[in-house]
């Protein structure tokens, strides 16, 4: 048997099997296996792998609950980078945004970590930090160079959720400051807001932090917040009102201005209080009050019971409104409430209906005001009327006046329906002054002066003609009689120059006179003695002195 063998050379040569001697004790050469090398270039990846391993294993080691906040819009949100922040430390990551299947808002999905798996409480709040310019001041600015962020405020409650509403607005009052809820009742906002501040005598202590229409539509709710320790001082009695803008008032004391601070006046706020000697306890936790328009509201002794009455007027209403006050001897007693017009059967007649309350509360004797009482039908009768009377010149504004007046003739009360009473009226002072004026006018139209203006001209043309005569008069005095005149005064005055010369002392007249002067005394006083002698003895005049007879005898 042949076969073919390669030789070294790469030939091949046939040799018989048969003839190829067997070899012994010849070593066959053997093949070593290759030996397993790691080369070192594969260290580097695995390290890297293992690395990548270990911080996969921590991120969701430490990875904590993943929830869902809703937005309006993602403004100022960016998936992987906008952090969540409380109290500026990072608690987590929005990890993706998204819209909502209905596209009126947008989810954005929140990695927390896991040491703040408490902050998916279900009362936490949460709402975007962006640059902000309110009535409370400005807030974000350090997010223009940042960029925005969230911004969560933690719950309290244990229980958890993961799916939130998030806030369009920052809340005024985070949930780890100390305080009570408290609510009030409007009759409308005003230039109240939220963040708008209260008051306690004119210390900032609180802020509005809500605010609703009611379910009726016809008041306004608003939910407060005051800060501990201040909270103490809201009691049972508190009274609360709007402190917003300045409260200028101007009476019989002078010119008063008022307002709680600056900030009250641009952003309003609100203030309270308590009556003089309160002594109510504290009030609890979201109590109820009502918000008035003034502090003098507030604080005024609360009315008692109110009494309706109607009154008719016959003249024009204008500067007349509802709230207008009812004044009794200068106390406020009532308010209009209406002012309406009622026309009498067939239309030919109107006349005005004012509608009003009255409160006898607010007199020491409140039973004397009751309309539906004797005391107050005797007023009536007395001659007590309701009158509209001006109650400021410069804006207009009237006020009904209950007040008596003597000539008012008698009337009786009219009770309608219920306990209404219709109270006798008398016309405005302005409606009698301008029937005074009418007659006046009246009396001035048939006064003639017509007549009187021609006899008036006659006498004016009279006194022409009298004046032209004592022109001419005054002037012949000037020309004839004033030279006249001042020579008889140059005489008088020459005669009395030698009257003076002769009634001087040294002169001879003067002796000769000062002689019969003192004759004529002598014989005067002659005369008074022979007169008083033949008063006490007339007889003399017949029978001579008494002396005389008996010398003749």
């Amino acid at each position: 048997m042949s076969e073919n063998i390669k030789t070294d050379d790469g030939l091949e040569q046939k040799t018989n099997a048969q003839q190829q001697p067997e070899r012994t004790n010849i070593l066959e050469p053997q093949r070593k296996k290759p030996r397993s090398k790691v080369s070192l270039i594969w260290i580097i990846p695995i390290v890297a792998l293992v690395i990548a391993l270990s911080l996969a294993v921590k991120a969701i080691w430490e990875r904590g609950p993943t929830i869902e906040v809703s937005f309006r819009t993602a403004d100022g949100l960016e998936a992987g980078k906008t952090n969540v922040r409380y109290k500026q430390v990072n608690i987590g990551l929005v990890r993706q945004i998204k819209l909502a299947s209905d596209n009126s808002h947008v989810i954005a999905q929140i990695e927390l970590t896991k040491d703040n798996r408490n902050f998916a409480a279900k009362d936490s709040r949460f709402w975007v930090v962006r640059p902000r310019i309110g009535t409370t001041g400005v807030s974000g600015i350090d997010t223009l160079l940042s960029g925005s962020y969230i911004e969560v405020d933690g719950g309290k409650i244990s229980e958890e959720q993961t799916d939130f509403v998030g806030l369009e607005t920052p809340p005024v009052v985070p949930s780890d400051v100390p305080g009570k809820i408290f609510f009030l009742t409007a009759d409308n906002l005003g230039s109240l807001d939220i963040g708008s501040p209260i008051y306690y005598r004119r210390m900032n202590v609180g802020q509005i932090t809500a605010y609703n229409l009611s379910e009726d539509g016809k008041h306004v709710e608003l939910q407060t917040f005051i800060r501990s320790p201040y909270d103490k001082f809201v009691t049972t009695d508190a009274r609360f009102w709007q402190a917003s803008g300045v409260d200028v008032s101007l009476n019989a004391s002078g010119f008063s201005l008022n307002t709680q601070s600056l900030a009250s006046i641009v952003t309003g706020g609100v203030a309270f209080g308590y009556p003089e000697n309160s002594n109510a306890g504290i009030a609890p936790i979201k109590s109820q009050f009502t918000l008035w328009n003034s502090k003098v509201d507030a604080l005024k002794v609360p009315d008692g019971k109110p009494r309706k009455i109607v009154m008719y007027f016959d003249t024009s209403l204008r500067g007349l409104a509802a709230g207008a006050p009812i004044d009794f001897m200068g106390i406020n007693i009532g308010d209009v409430t209406a002012i309406n017009v009622e026309f009498e059967p067939n239309y030919r007649k109107l006349r005005m209906r004012v509608d009003a309350v009255l409160y006898p509360s607010r007199l020491a004797n409140g039973k004397e005001m009751d309309p539906t009482g004797t005391i107050f039908r005797s007023f009536i009768q007395q001659g007590w009327r309701a009158q509209m009377r001006t109650g400021n010149l410069l804006t207009g504004q009237n006020y009904i006046a209950f007040d008596k007046f003597n000539k008012a003739k008698p009337v009786t009360l009219i009770h309608h329906e219920g306990d209404l009473v219709e109270v006798p009226t008398i016309p405005p002072e302005l409606n009698s002054l301008q029937a005074q004026v009418s007659e006046i006018a009246d009396k001035v139209s048939k006064f003639p002066i017509n007549e009187i203006g021609a006899d008036v001209r006659k006498t004016l043309k009279s006194m022409n003609t009298t004046i032209d005569s004592t022109d001419k008069l005054v002037k012949q005095l000037d020309t004839k009689v004033a030279p006249d005149f001042q020579a008889t005064l140059n005489d008088a005055r020459k005669t009395m120059q030698s009257t003076e010369s002769v009634l001087s002392g040294d002169a001879p007249l003067q002796q000769d006179l000062r002689k019969v002067l003192q004759q004529v005394t002598r014989t005067a006083a002659s005369l008074q003695l022979m007169s008083d002698y033949i008063e006490q003895h007339p007889e003399s005049l017949i029978r001579g002195k008494k002396g005389e007879i008996k010398n003749a005898k």
